[in-house]
């Protein structure tokens, strides 16, 4: 944990991605902010009230699913909601990764505390206290279908809380009691309501979708510093990326990465060699188009950031619970002050869409790359630089199979960006009669962002070592500033290829800048001119 950073207060209604990234990765403390607590405590008494008057209530006092209409007497709901999380637990393959659990369980307990899901403040205080301790449960990545939100990943998230299921802390895989246990922690006996309120909701697609976006932020602005370097090392221009030009049909992404374009290129003694001798009059469109493509990519990451935004701040339980009062709906179950309503906040539908958007942007992000490096490998399309950018072609083969790698994983991307929302399934003796399959999407979609990345860290360690090549070609002559710089930074980990070598140190190398963010800043400027530059250059 970040000892300088103040804790993160959880409202249930400000968590952004940053925030997800922030306590996902280690680096921040979590609580309850005060406000929530007395919310948390109002929804609480809401459903104490109805178990004390008998009142059927759904997961409260009757069945789960398709068995809704099977009525569980009062003196048993507790043990109900224990039944739940240990017959949901039905999931299956390799664990999710540590920072996927770390931002589920922040996730889950920041959608508890908005005050509509009727469980304890001390419920939430037990999932920011397994942050705090790093205590981790071992969450089987599949058995979601995204409709009544991600039940198994959710069940085994919790588990741990009750003690059962596993855990992993510091490093080892345990069962959770025994971890309990040795941290001086108590199991929770839950109250009626609370295991539903732990497993209801979207909490594993907007986990990995959040920090999937973090990372793919990053992504596409280190793919602009990419192409940039490719389009000096292939004398390409950057006429295609005049302000003019690009607002006359100004898609926000666009605009942007055309400016980011114009400003790594700026100064660029290549590109005024380029126009003093006009040997190319357009360059192919994977030079061409950056701006289209790469723009088009980051408008679809903005629509994601839209939903994440919305379904990290709301209430995805069932039923939910509203201690404020008020007007009751019809066919609201009410009780003095306070009401509940059965619905389907839970339904994984607006993540799937735009995580099933994004994996596809992501995967052309990656294609046009790969078509990048092509270009930059072949002797008749690179502009006079050797074949495959070797030392001496023919006894070397240079940097020819880098290509082959990012051909297969572009290929494989390709089978992966079929939209999951596209199916449905029916579950539970078909009451669950429309399923989102989100979850699916969220797991695509990060092995999509893998692919990319690594394609993206393939053109770095190619452009680099053609653009070392051309400057050798046209001594004295240097390129855009920005290019310059993210050269400095390439060569700083990864040297230029002389003889063959073994490619696997400096692929890892290339992929250490790529998902450090490392080159990322050097597309835009710094300082108070930031948030201004790209209307400066409007026309």
């Amino acid at each position: 944990m970040d000892e300088a950073a103040p804790p993160l207060l959880l409202s249930g209604a400000e968590l952004t991605v940053a925030d997800v990234e922030s306590v996902a990765l280690g680096r921040r403390g979590v609580m309850l902010a005060p406000e929530a607590r007395a919310r948390v405590a109002e929804a609480r008494a809401v459903i104490d009230r109805l178990v004390a008057s008998g009142e059927t209530v759904y997961g409260v006092t009757t069945g789960f699913g398709s068995l809704a209409s099977t009525f569980i007497p009062p003196g048993r709901a507790r043990e109900l909601q224990e039944r739940l999380l240990l017959s949901h637990a039905a999931g299956v393959g390799d664990p999710l990764p540590t920072e996927v659990v770390r931002a589920m369980l922040l996730l889950r307990a920041n959608t508890l505390a908005l005050g509509h899901s009727g469980c304890r403040p001390e419920l939430i205080d037990r999932l920011c206290r397994m942050l705090e301790l790093g205590l981790h449960p071992v969450v089987p990545s599949q058995g979601s279908v995204g409709a009544s939100g991600d039940l198994a990943p959710l069940a085994h998230l919790a588990l741990p809380v009750i003690g059962h299921g596993q855990v992993e802390h510091e490093g080892r895989i345990q069962p959770a009691a025994e971890a309990l246990l040795a941290l001086g922690l108590e199991p929770l006996v839950l109250e009626p309501k609370e295991g539903l309120a732990l497993l209801n909701g979207t909490q594993m697609m907007t986990a990995i979708g959040a920090l999937l976006l973090a990372r793919a932020e990053r992504l596409v602005r280190t793919a602009s510093v990419a192409a940039a370097i490719s389009v000096e090392a292939l004398r390409g221009t950057e006429v295609a990326f005049s302000a003019a030009y690009q607002w006359t049909r100004p898609h926000p992404g666009q605009v942007r990465t055309a400016a980011e374009l114009r400003w790594l290129l700026r100064d660029s003694g290549l590109q005024r060699a380029h126009h003093a001798d006009r040997h190319r009059v357009q360059d192919p469109y994977s030079l061409r188009c950056v701006p289209q493509v790469h723009g088009a990519v980051r408008d679809a990451l903005g629509y994601l950031h839209g939903v994440l935004d919305i379904e990290m701040n709301s209430a995805t339980d069932n039923p939910l619970v509203f201690p404020e009062g008020g007007r009751v709906p019809e066919d609201a179950l009410a009780t003095g002050r306070g009401f509940v309503i059965s619905g389907g906040n839970f339904h994984g539908e607006p993540v799937a869409l735009a995580l099933d958007l994004a994996k596809l942007a992501i995967a052309e992000l990656g294609s046009i790359s790969e078509r990048r490096v092509a270009l930059l490998l072949d002797a008749r399309l690179n502009d006079g630089l050797p074949a495959f950018l070797g030392a001496a072609s023919g006894l070397d083969s240079g940097l020819m199979l880098l290509q082959y790698t990012a051909a297969a994983l572009v290929s494989e991307s390709k089978t992966l960006a079929h939209p999951a929302s596209a199916d449905s399934i029916p579950t539970s003796a078909n009451q669950e009669d429309h399923v989102s399959m989100g979850s699916i999407a969220a797991r695509h979609a990060r092995r999509v962002l893998e692919h990319s990345e690594h394609i993206i860290a393939i053109e770095l360690i190619c452009a680099a070592q053609a653009l070392d090549l051309r400057l050798d070609l046209q001594p004295g002559i240097r390129p855009g500033r920005g290019v310059s710089e993210a050269q400095a930074r390439i060569r700083s980990v990864i040297d230029r290829l002389g003889d063959d070598r073994e490619p696997g140190p400096d692929l890892a190398a290339a992929l250490r800048l790529v998902r450090d963010g490392t080159v990322q800043d050097l597309a835009s400027p710094p300082g108070p001119m930031a948030p201004s530059w790209l209307e400066l250059d409007r026309p």
